[in-house]
């Protein structure tokens, strides 16, 4: 831990021993892409779940055409409703080096969720079928997969924060995907995680659908004052603001 990092956490950072505020869902999915329900439908669903804030965090990429019709809903439902909503996309880290798939315009943001769904290697990014391949033949370790997904993810924010506040969307969720769980993370990649974390100003969210974090990594970012932020991904109205494994986390 940095002696930066350890002064601010002596006077409290935020986040740092503060319950999480499961009346905010940090990212939801509309019909725009990956879900199913207008945005409208989403609001009265998060009103009835006694939520207060609400960030729509719908998948965009390079050649996404909708965002401004998107960012239009939004504002039109924030004048309907006393929610606090907020305008995201999900982007996708596809290259080592942290290179982001964003869409071409950002202006209507005012937040990015960085994801890792696929590991950029080399001049490719693999599928977690091929990773799980990889690792069945001896081509790639444990050890090797939670090196590389750390590393792009800490690149993929030091980017993201250049174009907008950052949000890390399902932290290390890749590895569950692939087959391992995060004891191949030892405590000096979780401790760039959480300085990568710190130096951009990233929030992590717990994510209600995937599960992930783990206890563990949670732990070791409440710990380290990185602030977090409950996140069901719900691809579905009904299932906005419901958390369980958020709750026992």
């Amino acid at each position: 831990m940095g002696a930066e990092r350890e002064s601010v956490m002596q006077v409290g950072a935020p986040g740092a021993g503060h319950a999480l505020d499961l009346t905010v869902d940090a990212h939801v999915h509309t019909g725009f892409a990956a879900g199913r329900d207008s945005v409208g439908v989403i609001v009265s669903s998060a009103d009835r779940a006694g939520l207060t804030a609400l960030t729509f965090a719908d998948q965009a990429g390079p050649d996404t055409a909708w965002l401004p019709a998107y960012a239009d809903a939004i504002r039109r439902a924030s004048r309907r409703t006393e929610l606090t909503l907020r305008i995201a996309a999900e982007v996708e880290v596809v290259r080592p080096d942290g290179w982001l798939a964003l869409p071409a315009d950002l202006g209507d943001l005012e937040a990015l969720s960085v994801a890792v769904s696929r590991l950029p290697y080399g001049s490719t990014t693999l599928s977690p079928r091929d990773v799980r391949g990889l690792l069945a033949d001896g081509r790639l370790t444990p050890e090797q997969v939670a090196e590389i997904l750390i590393e792009v993810t800490v690149n993929g924010l030091d980017r993201a924060a250049r174009y907008a506040p950052t949000q890390l969307a399902r932290p290390l969720g890749l590895l569950a995907e692939v087959g391992l769980d995060d004891s191949a993370v030892t405590s000096e990649l979780l401790g760039a995680l959480i300085d990568a974390c710190w130096t951009t100003g990233t929030a992590v969210e717990i994510s209600e659908a995937w599960r992930s974090p783990s206890v563990r990594v949670v732990t070791d970012l409440r710990e380290s004052g990185v602030p977090l932020m409950a996140a069901s991904d719900a691809r579905y109205a009904d299932v906005v603001g419901r958390w369980q494994y958020v709750r026992r986390v």
